[in-house]
């Protein structure tokens, strides 16, 4: 039995294995994470490019996995009860991988709410936010005179990085000793408003001492070097 065999998706992006995760994305911050977990856990998987500058997210085929149009997505054909599973929301993803192989989380069910909160810290300020700041300061300098939404996002985003400044003073990672969803998540985000927006200075960023430290010891990492660029742009 063909386990793509109910997702449209599959028919435009094709499976070469289908007996292996299939990972629909874009390099983008959100995009990455989920390769980047991967490669950490080390799940066999295929990556498929919905290229979002030529909007393939909002055809027909990508909706039917996600209807909110966003990438990334992803199908696993061993999903929970036997059969093949979509997933989307980056979050969802991640903490789904990390149930089904018991890694990236901690065992300990203290820790690993401290782990989930940190992953949905990200979902609901760090990404929405430092993306709001990017878009503003980046792309839509010449189209906005009125400096108020800029300013707005920028300093929410210098708050958010004092908040994980003082998490990260003393600890190696945000949920403690051990590498996470957490981390996962949220580096990339940083990483962005550095090197892709261009806006370190803008935001103060050397100013966050624990913070750079550890965006380095996350991007240090073999399946973050990876992962960071899957799937490749054409």
């Amino acid at each position: 039995m063909n386990a793509f065999a109910s997702f449209p998706v599959a028919e435009r992006w094709k499976p070469a294995d289908p007996g292996i995760i299939q990972l629909y994305s874009f390099p983008t911050p959100n995009g990455v994470k989920v390769a980047i977990a991967l490669e950490e856990i080390g799940l066999p998987y295929e990556a498929h490019l919905v290229d979002i500058r030529k909007d393939d997210q909002k055809t027909p085929q990508f909706l039917s996995l996600n209807p909110n149009g966003k990438i990334p997505a992803l199908i696993d054909p061993d999903g929970p009860d036997g059969g093949p599973i979509g997933i989307f929301e980056s979050g969802a993803i991640l903490l789904y991988l990390s149930e089904k192989t018991g890694k990236l989380i901690p065992a300990d069910a203290t820790a690993r709410v401290e782990c989930i909160q940190w992953l949905f810290f990200q979902m609901g300020g760090v990404g929405p936010m430092f993306g709001q700041f990017g878009h503003f300061y980046k792309f839509a300098a010449d189209k906005v005179t009125d400096p108020y939404p800029t300013e707005r996002y920028r300093v929410e985003t210098r708050r958010l990085l004092e908040v994980l400044d003082r998490r990260l003073d003393g600890r190696q990672w945000l949920a403690g000793d051990m590498y996470t969803i957490a981390d996962i998540a949220t580096f990339p985000w940083v990483r962005t408003v550095r090197d892709f927006y261009e806006a370190g200075e803008a935001v103060g960023l050397d100013d966050f001492d624990n913070v750079t430290g550890w965006l380095e010891r996350c991007l240090e990492r073999p399946a973050s070097i990876k992962g960071l660029n899957v799937p490749a742009r054409p």
